[in-house]
């Protein structure tokens, strides 16, 4: 009986040193990372970008940093989620797409301009300029959200879904019931195309198109394979004329908290993700563009010169709501237009300096 008694003590003891033992091993930092997309890593960007940053982060902190990644929405809204992670408590970053984001920064809304990126190539060099640290900086400065890195959301540039009939100028959106996300920039392009916008959250937009409710649709074509429109509207267009972005961004006053050599790792392994996510979106949007396009009753790709009857319709509109209605001073648009289009140039003029040669 004795004996019993002593192993019994023996093994709570091994038990509470084992337990405590776990305890010391805990991270001394957490860092939850909150975002509304799915978690496919082979399909969402997002998701295999947010795996390999908790990989490198932890490996790179010896353990000491842990990063837990919670999608799907499962924290609530983007705006829910992004409020937690402003106080840095239970959340600490949080991606938003870009309307979500323009109700914490305002100046955001500059991002959906109509036709601002053309190609993917402009857009990342932009996304990694000094004009837009700086801009970016500016909504940590208001928000208290420190700017990680921009996703090209679902694969960035948006094509149409609609049953009405082939989209392929300006004139053909006369009279369509074109759904948009809560976002009044999407719904003041669509109305200055002649469409009628139809606001709707995301969870709504089959049963609208197979209902009638809504007729078309715009998001990156991977976006569309997901949800398989092909079943419930007939025609595809590629017009990019909204390059759609998700904002990650973690807490600045947890961030500063942290010791300065995580702070690194943090941003640099950030940076190193986002490259993952765009080689993953892209390569999803180009795919299922070419296969899906089958899988309607006809697609179109237009021409630069098509696209530019598209901008001198969308521009102008966009110009007046943005500084009329929105309230965003017109110099700054101007001056974030310019910064953009200087990238193109340079972007272009780097290319052939190193490639065009004779």
């Amino acid at each position: 009986m004795k004996k019993k008694v002593l192993l019994r003590i023996g093994l709570f003891a091994f038990i509470a040193i084992f337990v405590f033992a776990q305890f010391g091993l805990a991270a001394d930092y957490e860092m939850a990372i909150a975002h509304y997309s799915i978690t496919d890593p082979v399909e969402q960007g997002m998701q295999a970008s947010l795996l390999y940053f908790k990989n490198m982060v932890e490996a790179r902190t010896d353990g000491n940093l842990e990063v837990t990644i919670y999608g799907d929405g499962v924290l609530g809204t983007p705006e829910e989620y992004t409020r937690e992670a402003i106080r840095g408590r239970t959340v600490q970053s949080a991606i938003l797409y870009a309307g979500s984001f323009s109700s914490f920064y305002d100046k955001y809304q500059l991002m959906t301009s109509p036709f601002l990126f053309t190609d993917y190539r402009t857009a990342w060099n932009f996304f990694e300029s000094d004009y837009f640290a700086d801009f970016m900086d500016e909504a940590r400065k208001e928000t208290g959200l420190r700017y990680l890195g921009i996703y090209d959301d679902g694969g960035g540039l948006v094509a149409f879904t609609n049953s009405r009939r082939l989209i392929q100028t300006p004139d053909d959106m006369e009279g369509l019931l074109i759904r948009t996300e809560e976002n009044p920039a999407h719904i003041a392009m669509i109305e200055a195309l002649g469409a009628q916008a139809v606001p709707l959250s995301w969870g709504d937009v089959v049963t609208a198109l197979a209902s009638g409710v809504a007729e078309g649709q715009f998001n990156a074509p991977s976006v569309n394979n997901y949800a398989q429109f092909w079943e419930v509207t007939e025609y595809t267009s590629w017009i990019p004329f909204v390059y759609n972005t998700a904002v990650w961004t973690v807490s600045d006053e947890w961030f500063k908290d942290l010791p300065v050599e995580y702070q690194e790792v943090i941003l640099n392994t950030a940076q190193e993700a986002m490259v993952v996510a765009r080689g993953v979106d892209t390569q999803r949007s180009q795919l299922y563009w070419v296969e899906d396009s089958e899988k309607y009753e006809d697609s179109y790709m237009p021409t630069p010169e098509v696209q530019e009857e598209w901008a001198e319709i969308l521009r102008p509109a966009f110009y007046e709501w943005i500084t009329e209605d929105f309230g965003i001073d017109p110099d700054l648009v101007d001056e974030f237009w310019e910064a953009v289009e200087q990238v193109s140039r340079d972007v272009d003029e780097d290319i052939f300096n190193r490639l065009g040669r004779e």
